[in-house]
């Protein structure tokens, strides 16, 4: 009932939902560009409408009942962001827990402009050995969905140069001044053969 209920949303709001989910057992999925408050209502009502179980960091102080439960029952997983640093360990133990699992997150972080995009998706998907699918919103021409599923070398500028090129042709966020560039400024993840700081 939920999925043909979003999908009838998407189909009010002028929304192509494009792509189904890659048949692996575990994922990081992001979502870019995130320009919109928006990006987060579209992308719960599409993850719902495609029936995928993905789970996302939400803040803990949503986490309050009876809130908690329609939060927890959309997939948010409760993150103290008074303690910095732990969102990476959090998402990669949730990842070792369970046999199948999905994370999903905006690269960005924000939705305003920045230099580029935090690290995290790249150090949870290399630190838990799963890949990235690649998820987007092209506000242009009202397609919302999942594109490539790519495993990640541990090449970064490499692994990013393939998930640019896909962003630049594939997506336009509501906002396009507010999209950052599809590169990394927060200090670079390790590269193959690095000590990871585990």
């Amino acid at each position: 009932m939920l999925s043909w209920i979003a999908r009838g949303l998407l189909r009010l709001g002028g929304w192509t939902a494009v792509g189904d989910p890659p048949a692996v057992p575990k994922a990081v999925y992001i979502a870019a560009p995130h320009t919109s408050n928006w990006d987060g209502v579209w992308g719960v009502i599409y993850k719902v409408a495609k029936r995928i179980d993905i789970n996302f960091f939400a803040k803990d102080s949503l986490f309050w009942f009876p809130l908690s439960l329609v939060v927890r029952g959309f997939g948010g997983v409760p993150l103290d962001r008074s303690k910095p640093g732990m969102a990476v360990p959090t998402a990669v133990a949730a990842f070792r827990e369970h046999d199948r699992y999905f994370f999903g997150m905006a690269p960005e972080g924000t939705r305003s402009l920045r230099p580029g995009w935090k690290t995290g998706f790249y150090r949870i998907a290399r630190e838990a050995g799963v890949p990235v699918v690649l998820g987007f919103f092209d506000y242009r021409n009202k397609r919302i969905g999942i594109g490539k599923t790519i495993e990640l070398t541990g090449d970064v500028e490499a692994d990013m140069q393939v998930i640019r090129q896909f962003y630049e042709d594939n997506a336009e966020g509501r906002w396009p001044g507010k999209a950052s560039p599809v590169t990394f400024v927060d200090g670079m993840p390790p590269q193959a053969g690095e000590a990871s700081g585990r």
